[in-house]
Parts: C-alpha cells; structure tokens; sequence
C-alpha cells in the first residue's frame, strides 16, 4: 500500500452525504481526481444491502455494517447506557436504515436560514435539490417532489394488511385529522397517510446511495478512488490550511495488516463526512476544538472551536410498541428470524418482478402528529412552555410521528414463528441536548465520551406518555389486533384497565378510551425510561452557526479558523428535522457539491427554482 498519495480532493467518511457529494463532483469533472476514505465495506450488489426487507439484519450484535456507540449511564434513563448504532459501511446510513421516505417540515429547513443566520439553507433555496435527488413514482404532478433524479421513491411492491387497518382504525377513531396522499410534502402535517419508502417499484430494490451515486461511475473514465475498510485519524493542518489526512487500515476488516500510518494529500481542499458521531472526533484529534477537551486528551490546540461535539439533538428518541398480529397476518417476522423456506419462497418472486414481502420495509402508514386542544390537555403543564415557543408559531411543524410497522422489533419473543405488528412513535424535536467528544488522541477506535441526552428535560417525556397512551389506541383498533407484548409493554396493575397482555380481538372504534390510573402513569414513565432508544437520526454536533454561538462551520460549510476544510453530514444540522435524517443526509450532500463546484468553477447543472413556498 503506498504511503503517500496526492488527490484533488479528499472525502473523510464515505456515508450517504460524502458518496453524494464525491458522485456528484466525478460525474461532473471526470478529471477531478477524489479519495473517500470509508471506514466500513462496500455493498455493492449485497442482497442484504438491495433487498428492502433485510434492514434489521445490520442491527445484529455482529454486525460488521454498523457501528455501535455507547453512551455514558444515564440518570433520566434509570442508569441505562443508551446504544446508537450508525452506518459503518459505504453509503452510511442509506445502505442500512429502513427505508422510510420522510422529509421534514419546511419551516425545520427556514429555521436554519432565520434562526440560525445560514443564507441559502432556507426551504425555498432547498426544494430544488430535494427535486433534484428523487425520482418520485407514487404519483405524478406533485410540485414538492422530483420526477428525474436518482433514488426512487415508492410505496414499494407488497401492501401488508396492517397497513390499510392502521388507516381504517385512525380515520374511524379520529375523526378531527383527516388523510392525505402525501404524508412529505413538505408545507402540511396532521393527517393520515400510507407512507412512502426509498424503494424502486420496478425492481423493489432499496434507493441507497452507492448504487445510484457511486457504483455506476466505477465502470467510466473517472477519477474517483474509493478505498473502504480504512479509518481517518486526523486532518493535516498547516500554517492553518488544510492539506490532507492521516488513515489507517480498519482493523476490523484487516486484521492482518501492519498498524501503519498513512498519508493522503488534498490540493484543493478536505472535506469531512463522518457523520455526527464521526467528524466531531476527526476535527478534535486534529485539533479544532475546545481546549479543555483537547488538553485532557493530549492533543495540541490549533483552533478553539468549543462548540465541537456539542448540540447533539437528542436524536429523535423512538419507541416502537409490539402488538400481536393474527397468525393470517403477512409481516416481517419470518425474514427477521432468519425463515429459510419463507425467505426463499420470497427471494424467489423478487427476482422474478420486484414484489412480494422482501420489496417492503414494512412501514406502511402514520401520521405526523400535531396535538389538538385536547391533546395539550393529556399532555399537560411540562410541555406547555415548549408548545407555545416553538410548535404553536409553526402550524407545519409535526409533534410526534406514528406509524405502523408489519414486523417485532429488539428481542424476538419465545418460540419463534409468532406474528406481530408495532405502534410506533417518535418526538419530531426533542428538547433535550446531548454531546460526543474524543477520548484519544491517536486511537480512533476508543469509546467516545458521549452522552445523548434523551429524557433529560421534562418535556421529552410528557410527549412520550402521550405517544404511547395515543399509539395503543390505534393499535388495538386494527382488525389483526390480538393483544399486547406484555413483555414489551408497562407493568401495569394486571387487574387494572390498563393491563396488557394477549387479547381476543380488536376493539371497536367507538370504543372509550383506556383509562389510566396515578399508578398506571407511573408505570408509563419506567417503561419509557427503559425503551426509549435511538431512531437512528443523530445530528448537529459540527452546528451550522455563528462561531460565536457555538458553530462550527459557516453557511458555505467552511470550519472556522481553518483553509480548504468543509463539513458535509447531518452534523452541520443546526437545528432539528421533524424526519428520518435520510433525506437530509441526502439534501447536505446535494448542497455541499454545488458549494464546491462553485468554488472550482465546475458546471454541475442548473436547479431550476420551484417557485413554491410555504402556506404557513
């Protein structure tokens, strides 16, 4: 392996943005010579990557396509160290996650342009890149969304029952919301919907990046390197311009190799994707940071960037609640227990057509939830304060989003072969704030001081109490119902009203809701404490701010203080989205190539302008 090698450009991170970004400069200039560096392995044409169904294969404990970050015991969670998983492979996260097509409120994008001081990051400004990234197949005509661009968006090729029930059981029992045929576009929110998947309804295969941004450029004239299983120690920095990176070999995935330390040199400039959980760490081994933090670790200081690592947005703390389905049912849980001849019988018809069971990722219908008068009143005085500063201005912002999911999650009940559904439910904008920082300054593989922050303020669990009560009442509405995980559930008074456990059927829809006791609530709080977990959306700890104010790049995604040095990944978010993070992943991607080929003077396609803004 050479010691030394010298590119135009250098991509730390070869997750969802970097790999949009690095295949939208190669595509554009082929003489423009790019190294990513990914610390996890291809994909390319791996079933258990292409095939939509597979996704909770990568949250096996031995995994080698997710990285598994621990967080420090937390008090708010009974003195639970909370894991959140990451995508350690190439394409990140859009290679391993669900699959679900979820966009976020538009004034969550006017934030960073308004609140946050980000020129060109307004929703307005991003639309066009949001049209640009998607070819949208559920339906044509719809201004929010794009018609041409690479990543598919579909309801995917099979319709599971508990999908059409969700919405059956929401539109009857809720009457006030209402539905819609686009649960994501963007300017609305509060209405039932099926919901949209990053599926192709041609082929059912999964719209991750590296088969539409990477792998077709591998086989042109470009000058594109992709070197996987390789980790980014630190950004070389000199007379305050940077001008490459040290790398080694993964250990994980080269055992074998010698522990040497290499180099590669960037004329143009060093761009860091790590991710949230990634490039706080890079920027700190090499020096940019707060001085406490790089002094207790013995890195020299090179730049004082306190707000490194911090704002960590409490990821989107998500609980999915497991319900028994009836045994005629069709769900996940077979491909999920590793069900050769069920697998087979499937595989089978997708690679016939694109359809059938392994075509879906299960989610199949929700809501983005705002509270209505009477919501606010079950939720009560802890949320009141957050309500009236931050959700009651902004009428498109969603509370909580629901969903349906044909599939148990965690834990697989005993004996296998049973039929299940979950009730989801997570907060669109926790208030809690977390951290992640470095804890040495040479070994890239050493835990991170990191603390998520879920349930640290009240609010976040006055949201949490409501989604549950709320999800269990759709939940037990749906024709398939048939109980409880109790397992699974609060310990409730098994004598109370509340009690759960296996259950003969649905109720009805006029049904009275459950009525929960003091006790009951209680019950509530330690089952949230003990289930709450990540959703997989961490954000914002290289926030897009004023230096000032905590940031650590600028609009143009410059790190402060330092030359030829951007961040491009969900940690420039300075604030957060009310969605999965995929498509803001993507977006961060779209805009970071656009800046950098501005900067070199390369031609990469006019957006043209929607003209759409927000009804708000």
């Amino acid at each position: 392996m050479s010691a030394e090698s010298t590119y135009d450009i250098i991509i730390a991170g070869g997750g969802t943005a970097g790999c949009v970004v690095a295949g939208r400069l190669a595509a554009a200039d082929p003489s423009l010579s790019i190294l990513v560096i990914e610390a996890g392995p291809t994909t390319r044409d791996d079933p258990l990557h292409t095939q939509p169904a597979r996704y909770m294969y990568h949250l096996r404990p031995d995994s080698t396509t997710v990285k598994f970050n621990v967080g420090k015991e937390s008090a708010a969670l009974g003195g639970r160290a909370p894991v959140v998983p990451c995508g350690q492979c190439l394409g990140g996260g859009s290679s391993v996650n669900f699959a679900m097509y979820t966009r976020a409120a538009a004034s969550d994008y006017d934030d960073w342009a308004t609140v946050y001081g980000n020129k060109g990051w307004s929703s307005a400004d991003l639309l066009p890149l949001l049209r640009k990234c998607e070819t949208y197949q559920v339906q044509p005509g719809k201004p929010t969304h794009g018609y041409s661009g690479p990543l598919k968006v579909s309801y995917g090729g099979f319709y599971p029952e508990v999908g059409q029930e969700f919405l059956n059981a929401a539109t009857q029992y809720d009457k006030t919301r209402g539905t819609t045929d686009d649960v994501n576009g963007l300017f609305d929110c509060n209405k039932y919907g099926r919901w949209q998947k990053w599926i192709d309804e041609k082929t059912g295969t999964r719209s991750d990046v590296p088969h539409h941004y990477i792998y077709p450029l591998q086989n042109t004239q470009t000058k594109l390197r992709i070197l996987t299983g390789h980790q980014v120690k630190r950004v070389i920095i000199r007379d305050g311009v940077a001008v490459g990176v040290q790398y080694i070999a993964n250990p994980r995935f080269h055992p074998d190799s010698v522990p040497e330390v290499l180099t590669a040199t960037a004329r143009h400039m060093v761009v860091l994707s790590g991710g949230a959980l990634g490039s706080p760490a890079i920027l700190e081994r090499s020096g940019i940071g707060s001085k406490d933090i790089l002094h207790k670790i013995g890195v020299k200081h090179v730049v004082d960037l306190p707000g490194v690592g911090e704002n960590y947005q409490a990821d989107h703390q998500l609980i999915l609640a497991p319900y028994i389905a009836a045994k005629s049912t069709h769900s996940l849980d077979g491909v999920v227990e590793d069900n050769e001849p069920e697998i087979e019988a499937w595989t089978k018809q997708w690679k016939a057509n694109g359809t059938g069971l392994l075509a879906t990722n299960g989610l199949e219908a929700g809501i983005k939830m705002r509270p209505l008068k009477k919501d606010l009143e079950v939720i009560g005085p802890d949320f009141r304060k957050r309500w009236l500063d931050y959700y009651a201005p902004a009428p498109d912002k969603p509370v909580l989003w629901i969903a349906v999911m044909t599939l148990l999650t965690g834990d697989r009940p005993t004996p296998p072969g049973g039929k299940y559904y979950s009730v989801g439910w997570y907060l669109q904008h926790p208030t809690s704030i977390g951290y992640v920082h470095a804890t040495s300054a040479s070994d890239v593989n050493a835990p991170a001081d990191f603390h998520p922050g879920y349930l640290d303020l009240p609010e976040d669990m006055a949201l949490h109490k409501w989604g549950y009560k709320r999800t269990r009442e759709l939940a037990r509405r749906m024709l398939s119902y048939r109980g409880e995980v109790p397992e699974r559930h609060p310990k409730f008074n098994p004598k109370g009203k509340a009690a759960a456990g296996p259950k003969g059927g649905p109720t009805s829809a006029v049904d009275a809701d459950i009525e929960y006791t003091a006790e009951d609530d209680k019950a509530i709080e330690e089952y949230v404490k003990k289930a709450v977990a990540t959703a997989w959306h961490s954000i914002g700890t290289c926030a897009m701010k004023k230096r000032e104010e905590g940031g650590v790049v600028d609009a143009r995604l410059n790190v402060y203080g330092v030359s030829n040095l951007k961040v491009a990944d969900l940690s420039i978010c300075p604030g957060n989205v009310a969605a999965n993070t995929y498509s803001t992943a993507v977006l961060i991607g779209e805009k970071a190539a656009t800046i950098i080929a501005e900067e070199l003077g390369i031609p990469l396609g006019e957006v043209a302008s929607t003209g759409i803004h927000a009804r708000l």
